[in-house]
């Protein structure tokens, strides 16, 4: 018998397993992830930015977290040399009508507690030579690293604690007992008297299986991503970003500079028709009905028309993803961009249309379910991991030793 057992091996379930093995140094642990590697999914397929915090709505938790998580994952990375660099960005306005929407970002980021400063066109120059805008803002704290290095070592620490984690485990039913559950997997079954449910992309079918209704419904959205050629990555210093449209939940294309030297450019937002779909002709009718028959998808979608059609052009006419690109840079052209890699975000969705705006933590019982922690989760991950830990009982068998 576990006395915790996490379901999901990305970022999130890794921090929560050595979150909660710091807490409870005598418990035993227990993490199942149903692929043959960590960070298989959203954590593996990001684009490796150590957010600040400065787009959510203050007070939040993504804003609380994702603020105090820049911080302790640069600490973290300092303390177990982890590579990484705080190398700051620029949010850039381009027309005229986003300049009062940059100074809402500004005021917000200031309200966030966030490091950040107005700057000229001239200034964005001195900092990111090949960008056209008519103004911006620098965010100093803004990072980069690779989330999958940062998950292997919270993998490594956590099994020092003593936690058991376990690979191609994949959690088929759910079954309660007087004293917990009993996971019945592909490699036996395992007894817990408590669950955290981690499953990101099925994180609302593995609640189900737990009979906790989450009242929102996970949506996959895949973001696609163009690569510089080695030739052309000098347009990109550090980090570009476009105000956001504050009426589309996603932050528009930008240009990313990652850990390995390469800049990535994207990503788009468009309906994957897989929850696990990273290419466009990915298909699971499963998955396919659930969101077509979820009247939620089609409010949404009504909501934002006008936005996903100029997302799906963009996913099938490169001309239409540089001439984004080109609003930033201007020099960029469809020559100097190859195709990479995609991810897929898994964003919940309410039955009325509305996003799940802010990380959404359900508790059942003797049960913690996560199920909204897209992006900035990895840049909050310990701060999450705190969190989940704080909320979970003491195990039965001994005395709490909370650090």
């Amino acid at each position: 018998m576990y006395d915790f057992a996490i379901i999901g091996g990305g970022i999130v379930g890794l921090s929560a397993a050595m979150s909660i093995g710091q807490r409870y140094p005598q418990a035993k642990i227990l993490l199942l992830e149903k692929e043959s590697n960590w960070a298989a999914h959203q954590t593996g397929n990001n684009s490796g930015v150590i957010h600040s915090g400065i787009y959510y709505q203050p007070g939040s938790f993504k804003a609380k977290f994702c603020r105090d998580g820049c911080l302790s994952m640069v600490a973290f990375c300092q303390e177990h040399g982890i590579a990484h660099e705080v190398c700051g960005k620029v949010i850039v306005a381009t027309e005229e009508k986003e300049l009062p929407l940059l100074e809402n970002l500004y005021q917000r980021g200031l309200q966030n507690g966030i490091e950040i400063a107005k700057i000229t066109a001239e200034q964005v120059k001195e900092i990111e030579p090949h960008v056209n805008c008519l103004a911006g803002i620098r965010v100093y704290s803004t990072g980069i690293v690779s989330y999958k290095q940062v998950c292997q070592k919270y993998a490594d620490l956590s099994r020092q604690q003593g936690a058991d984690l376990r690979l191609n485990t994949k959690v088929e039913k759910i079954l309660e007992t007087d004293d917990g559950y009993v996971l019945e997997t592909n490699q036996g079954a395992f007894a817990a008297n408590f669950i955290i449910n981690c499953a990101g992309l099925h994180s609302d079918r593995v609640a189900k299986l737990g009979n906790v209704d989450p009242q929102a419904k996970i949506v996959p959205f895949r973001g696609e991503y163009y690569e510089l050629k080695p030739e052309k990555r000098y347009l990109v210093k550090h980090l570009i970003y476009p105000v956001p449209n504050p009426n589309f939940p996603f932050l528009g294309v930008h240009f990313t500079r990652m850990i390995d030297g390469t800049i990535h450019a994207g990503p788009n937002a468009v309906l994957s028709l897989k929850r696990e779909g990273y290419h466009k002709t990915d298909f699971n009718l499963r998955d396919f009905m659930e969101t077509m028959t979820y009247p939620g998808f089609w409010k949404l979608a009504a909501k934002h028309a006008e936005d996903g059609i100029q997302e799906i052009i963009r996913s099938f006419s490169k001309a239409a993803f540089v001439s984004s690109l080109q609003r930033l840079i201007p020099e960029v052209q469809a020559d100097d961009v190859i195709p990479t890699h995609a991810g897929v975000r898994a964003q919940a969705l309410m039955n009325d249309g509305k996003l799940v705006d802010d990380f959404l933590i359900v508790r059942g019982k003797n049960a913690m379910h996560v199920c909204n922690a897209p992006s900035p989760a990895a840049t909050s991950s310990l701060e999450i991991g705190k969190e989940i830990a704080s909320q979970t009982p003491a195990p039965k068998r001994f005395s709490v030793s909370v650090t």
